[in-house]
Order: structure tokens, then C-alpha cells, then sequence
């Protein structure tokens, strides 16, 4: 429990999963470990999916990036779903010192993001509290509304799909490190880093990338399931996935898309990019032979995508493979970011 970041896979089991209050027969996808979204079902066929994160606010970044943040997060969930978001309530527990001014620059900002989403913000909470110090600014919650049988869940996907993934590892985790540290990494690594670890800032939504991935006319005939890259990295959350959908997995290690200015900046602050956060990237599972019709669909748009690996029976385990062979693929559930940045700050690097 003293881990930063999010909880560990069995302590969720053991004392969450167990305890999900009354039993209700129309919610069809309920918690679980690389669960990204909930799905209620509705009359005539609909079905609600949902998804809850952690709203940011942080001072390093400044107002419309802790923005960002707070809403395209929260939109790569229900991206997953193969849908964009259509509805949003909003938590803010604010610090007693956040000024009117910022208060009303960061909504804003969070109006404009929603709005260029076209999701409706349809209520919430907000208030200001002393003591509040985090960069946690309180909690968020987005739905929609689709055919049931078009809502994707990462729970389906099969064993023998091709496991896709989009953009490069560490995209946010890189980006925030460059834009907290700006002197240190100019420094070290030189001004063209940072300012390409910067630009990689805006990268960090997926939403795209999962509604380019399902195609206007091919809704789930291709993808079978989709997952956001959060805490754990692209590792991590082809882990989940597979432990979601109750599979294995064979994972080519040098297939792994990490960009030249992650490896350095990861690098500098002694962090696998393999397992970092990721937000920017999704995880795409395909019907094997006609993972390349998702892949052009993706590259005709500019977004990057390459196939990484396949799911296989759950009995053959979850493996990392290079050209020395294969090995069990080491899952910690802790993401290296949050230690490398606090480390950083308390050893005053700018």
C-alpha cells in the first residue's frame, strides 16, 4: 500500500474486487484488473459504458496542460469502447490557495477540450480545501451510449488475435519529465530533446487512434478489443489485457516502438520506457491476416502502428521475447515514473 501509483493487481482482488457493493444482473462488464470501462446494460439493445480517473492539476505543466490531462485520460477509457465519450460530471477538490483567475483559466480549458470532443458536462462537485497539495485535483467520471454489440471490452479478446500497438512507449511519462525538468534535460541531453520531449506532449491522446483503429464500416469485424496505455506502459498493459481476457501472450521484445528522444530522456532518469506510463498509445487486438487493413487505416491517418506480438492459450504463459530466447515477462505493476520524479525534484534538477 505504500507503493506510488496505482494498487497492486492482487490487492485489488483481494479487497476490492470482492466488495463492489449489491449485485446488479444489467451490468454486464463490471470491475476487474485491465478493465478500462464498465458497461450497464439499457432497453432496445443499448448499453452505457463508463470510466472514472483522477482529475491533474500540476503547477510544472501549467493550467491548460493539467487540463489536457484531466480530460483526454478519462477519454482513452471510453475510446477503448471503439466510441468517443458523450457525457461528463467533474469532482474538483481544489487547494485553498488556487486563485479565482486559475480556477476559472483551468475550467476553461476543460470546457474547450470537452466541447472540441463534443462531450456535454452534465454535472459534478467543486470546492477548495486546505491542505490540498496534490496534483490530484479530485476524480471525473465520462460515459456513453452505443449499440451494446458495438461496445468493445477488453475482456474479448481471443487467443491467436495479433496484438497492435499505436504511436511509441513512454509518450506522457517522457513528456512530463521534459516539461517539469526543462533546465536539467536541456543540459544534459541537449535543447533538440527537450523540445522534441516537449511536443511529444500532445501525443498523449488515443482517442483517435481507437476510433480510426474500428472503422466506420467495420466496427468489430477486425479489432476484437482495445486498451489504453497508462501506469505500467505498453509492457504493462498488454499484460493486462491478457489477464483481462483470461489469455497468454507472446511479446517480441525489438518490435516495441521506442522513439529516440524517450530512450534518452528515460535514460537520464533511469526509467524502462517499456514500462512507463504511456498515454498517447493504444493496444489493438486483431483477427490474425487482417491486422495490416487496421494498421493502413491508422497510417493513411498519420498515426503510427506496428504489430508487436499475439495472444496465445492462457496456459502458455505471458512471455518477452528477443534472440536469446524467451522468458516469463516481468510484471511488477509499479511504474518506475513516479520514483524517478520525485527523486528528481528532491535533488533540486530544474
Amino acid at each position: 500500500m505504500k507503493e506510488l501509483g496505482k494498487i497492486q493487481h492482487g490487492f485489488f482482488d483481494e479487497s476490492i474486487l470482492q466488495n463492489c457493493g449489491y449485485k446488479r444482473g444489467e451490468v454486464s462488464t463490471g470491475p476487474g484488473f485491465g478493465v478500462d470501462v464498465a458497461v450497464i446494460d439499457l432497453p432496445n439493445g443499448l448499453a452505457m459504458a463508463v470510466a472514472s480517473d483522477p482529475l491533474s492539476l500540476i503547477p510544472s505543466l501549467g493550467l491548460e496542460e493539467s487540463a489536457w490531462l484531466s480530460v483526454y485520460l478519462m477519454a482513452n477509457d471510453i475510446a477503448t469502447t471503439g466510441h468517443s465519450p458523450m457525457y461528463a460530471q467533474f469532482v474538483l477538490n481544489l487547494p485553498a490557495h488556487f486563485s479565482a483567475a486559475d480556477f476559472k483559466t483551468y475550467w476553461n480549458h476543460i470546457h474547450t477540450f470537452c466541447k472540441r470532443l463534443k462531450i456535454a458536462i452534465t454535472g459534478g462537485h467543486t470546492g477548495f480545501i486546505e491542505g490540498q497539495n496534490s496534483t490530484i485535483a479530485g476524480g471525473g467520471t465520462l460515459t456513453t451510449i452505443a449499440l451494446k454489440e458495438h461496445i468493445l471490452v477488453s475482456k474479448s479478446a481471443k487467443a491467436s488475435n495479433v496484438i497492435l500497438v499505436t504511436k511509441q512507449c513512454a509518450i506522457s511519462s517522457s513528456a512530463i519529465l521534459a516539461m517539469s525538468f526543462p533546465e536539467t534535460i536541456k543540459n544534459k541531453l541537449g535543447k533538440e530533446v527537450l523540445d522534441k520531449g516537449c511536443e511529444l506532449f500532445y501525443k498523449t491522446s488515443s482517442v483517435d487512434d481507437a476510433i480510426i483503429a474500428v472503422g466506420k464500416e467495420t466496427k468489430l469485424s477486425e479489432v476484437t478489443a482495445m486498451h489504453d496505455v497508462t501506469e505500467g506502459g505498453v509492457l504493462g498493459a498488454i499484460y493486462e489485457i491478457a489477464i483481462a481476457s483470461g489469455n497468454g501472450a507472446h511479446i517480441y521484445n525489438d518490435y516495441l516502438p521506442i522513439g529516440e528522444t524517450q530512450k534518452q530522456i528515460c535514460s537520464l532518469f533511469s526509467i524502462d520506457p517499456r514500462y512507463s506510463i504511456g498515454a498517447g498509445s493504444m493496444i489493438i487486438t486483431v483477427e490474425k491476416g487482417i491486422e495490416n487493413n487496421v494498421i493502413k487505416r491508422l497510417q493513411e491517418q498519420g498515426i503510427e502502428c506496428v504489430v508487436v506480438g499475439e495472444l496465445t492459450e492462457k496456459k502458455k504463459g505471458i512471455k518477452l521475447i528477443d534472440k536469446n530466447g524467451e522468458v516469463d515477462m516481468p510484471y511488477s505493476g509499479i511504474d518506475p515514473y513516479w520514483a524517478a520524479f520525485f527523486n528528481a525534484y528532491k535533488k533540486g534538477w530544474k
